[in-house]
């Protein structure tokens, strides 16, 4: 499957997210094999769980399954810049690239706020690319976001 696939995917889990009533963010893991490992959408307010972002749920299904806190050579794509928290998360696990869709100006950490990767403690820093099917995924979120105001 080609990158932009693996996008669709994390797109297929924002929309399910959003049909729970969870805001649209979906993320999908991918091996260094270039084989899917785990795929989830944002189930925080399903788990009662602050920290069940999509982000967060496809690490700590990948690490599980591999007995191990390090995921090296794998790659995260998720459909909104990945939060602060999101963003320790992935250096931390040491993922080698991040693939992202619509920049997050309020509560983003890579491109925006806390910019962690670009902090002298972060440990590791992904290649990061931004802007992949960034019009899907902005328009995900204002649809979710109109029919709550």
């Amino acid at each position: 499957m080609e990158f932009n696939g693996f996008m669709k995917v994390a797109l297929d889990e924002a929309r399910a997210a959003a049909e729970r009533g969870e805001v649209p963010v979906g993320a999908v893991l991918v091996s260094p094999e270039g084989e899917i490992v785990a795929q989830a959408g944002n189930r925080t307010r399903e788990l009662s769980d602050p920290t069940a972002h999509a982000e967060i749920l496809v690490i700590r299904a990948r690490c599980a399954a591999l007995g191990s806190e390090r995921l090296p050579g794998h790659a995260l794509y998720v459909t909104l810049e990945p939060c602060a928290m999101c963003a320790t998360a992935i250096s931390a696990a040491r993922i080698a690239r991040l693939y992202y869709g619509a920049d997050d100006p309020k509560s983003g950490g890579v491109a925006h706020g806390a910019r962690v990767f670009s902090h002298a403690q972060c440990h590791h820093v992904p290649e990061v690319y931004d802007g992949i099917a960034e019009g899907e995924a902005a328009a995900l979120l204002r649809t979710f976001f109109a029919g709550r105001r």
